[in-house]
This record gives structure tokens, C-alpha cells and sequence, in this order.
């Protein structure tokens, strides 16, 4: 069960930005950290991109750096007020991932930073096939968050930090073959590349 820590973490800016550059520092900074999942992308001005459950724009600043045609999705309107303060370049849409109001086949990319975690596994699954709906044939799905620790070493600061701020869907998500979901629904699934003794793990989907 988290604490009042994670209630202050969406509360206050300051706080979560503390957080996440604490955190952060285990793959070599915040500003890595948010663009682990961009690599090996090819991304030019016009690629339309989608950053799902984008919070307060922590990676929709990099986005914007590559593409004109960036759009962030949150159903939080406090996150969005929030994004569209750090970050004017992009628009900003207020909705569900698992009921997303766009067109089939409309992003060339989807990303999402640390947001599945917070899924149920029904929503999980229902967002993995929103992406897949929304996504061009030949786009990409990109997405950094929980994972397994394969180095033992690094099992206790994840379970004092999923302890402290995280519910039990992100306990959920250690068990979750993630690629296996996404292979289910039809995506091309990459090897997932881990980082931080394998407790993140980046996953590249081609529909």
C-alpha cells in the first residue's frame, strides 16, 4: 500500500520533480531517463506522435524537440493545466487511454513514460489495443517502466520506492509479460533493452 508520499508526489510539482530526478539517477539523469525509450526511433518534423498519459509534460518536452505534431493525452485536468504551462508546443487532449477519441491508423508513434503501472490489467490490456488502433500500419509503440530486477541488488530500493509511492498494479506489473500482451494483440514485439539492474525495461511494438 503506498503512503501519503504518493498522494503528495500528484499533488505538488516540486516534489514529484525531486522524486523523479532521484530516481532518475540510477540510468544517468532525468533528461536520459525520459528519453530512453526514443532511441533507435526515426522521428522527423512531421512524424505525428501521441504521448499517452503524458502527467505534466516530463517527456513531452523532448518530443516536442523532434516533431511539430505532438499531441499528450492525460485524463487528469490538473496534469494538463500543468503540461500545457511546461510545455505550449504541443496539444493536449483530456481522455482515458483505454477510450481514446481518435481516428484509426492516425499516429506514426505512441509513447508512454511510467504510466502502465498505475493500470488495472483489464485497462492495461484495453489501452494495449487502443494503441494498436490508433497507431499507422508500420508505426510504434514505445514505452519505459517496471520491471523485474534481474540484479538482486537493486530489489530493495524498488521495493522501498513501489512501497512508498506505487499501488499494488505496479507490484501487478513485475508479474506481467508485457510483450507477451503486445505480441497477443498483434504488434511485432522487440527484445525488451533493460536498464538500472533490469528494474526498467524499454519495449519497442511495430503494428
Amino acid at each position: 500500500m503506498a503512503t501519503i508520499l504518493r498522494d503528495w508526489s500528484y499533488r505538488y510539482q516540486w516534489f514529484y520533480d525531486n522524486i523523479s530526478r532521484l530516481a532518475a539517477l540510477s540510468v544517468g539523469g532525468e533528461a536520459r531517463f525520459r528519453q530512453l525509450a526514443l532511441q533507435r526511433l526515426t522521428i522527423d518534423s512531421d512524424t505525428q506522435i501521441l504521448d499517452l498519459c503524458c502527467g505534466s509534460g516530463q517527456a513531452t518536452q523532448f518530443l516536442v524537440k523532434l516533431s511539430q505534431n505532438v499531441i499528450g493525452l492525460d485524463a487528469s485536468p490538473f496534469s494538463l493545466q500543468r503540461a500545457r504551462q511546461n510545455v505550449p508546443l504541443a496539444s493536449y487532449v483530456e481522455a482515458f487511454a483505454e477510450e481514446m477519441p481518435f481516428a484509426d491508423n492516425l499516429f506514426d508513434v505512441v509513447h508512454t513514460s511510467v504510466a502502465l503501472h498505475e493500470m488495472q490489467p483489464q485497462q492495461l490490456r484495453k489501452i494495449i489495443y487502443e494503441v494498436y488502433r490508433v497507431l499507422k500500419p508500420g508505426g510504434v509503440f514505445t514505452l519505459v517502466d517496471f520491471h523485474t530486477p534481474t540484479n538482486p541488488i537493486f530489489w530493495l530500493g524498488v521495493s522501498v520506492f513501489l512501497l512508498l509511492f506505487e499501488t499494488q498494479t505496479a507490484w501487478e506489473l513485475l508479474k506481467t509479460d508485457l510483450p507477451g500482451l503486445l505480441a497477443k494483440t498483434g504488434f511485432k514485439v522487440s527484445k525488451p533493452t533493460l536498464y538500472a539492474g533490469g528494474s526498467l525495461q524499454v519495449i519497442q511494438a511495430k503494428k
